[in-house]
């Protein structure tokens, strides 16, 4: 097997390329925020709550059963997906249900999957 990285066989740099890219790169900011999105996905306890709320809202109790875990890990696990915008909750009475944020979540793990079982 030949792991040999190919080269480049230019010298000097692609400037329309280099040029187009640098135009087009967003905001360092941006891309900072964007890895740290991605590290919240990098949990496979966040992984499987995201996927319980992909298939129906739930509330923290349920979550809890499903995954055998406690209560409080879960509700650590739940406030880290709130602050990275991937889940929202609404009240109803004195039970707090959880779902995902919006449809860019699903479709993020919808694509992942795909993307692994290919």
């Amino acid at each position: 097997m030949n792991t040999t990285i190919p080269q480049c066989d230019h010298v000097e740099c692609h400037e329309e390329i280099v040029k187009k890219v640098t135009e087009e790169m967003p905001d360092e900011e941006l891309l900072y925020d964007l890895a740290e999105l991605f590290k919240v996905f990098g949990d496979s306890t966040r992984i499987k709550i995201l996927y319980l709320l992909f298939e129906s809202e739930m509330c923290v109790c349920d979550i809890a059963a499903l995954l055998n875990m406690t209560i409080s890990a879960i509700s650590h696990q739940l406030r880290v997906l709130k602050q990275s915008q991937l889940v929202r909750f609404r009240r109803e009475g004195k039970t707090v249900y959880y779902s995902l944020a919006d449809d860019h979540v699903r479709s993020i793990l919808a694509q992942g999957m795909d993307h692994v079982c290919e």
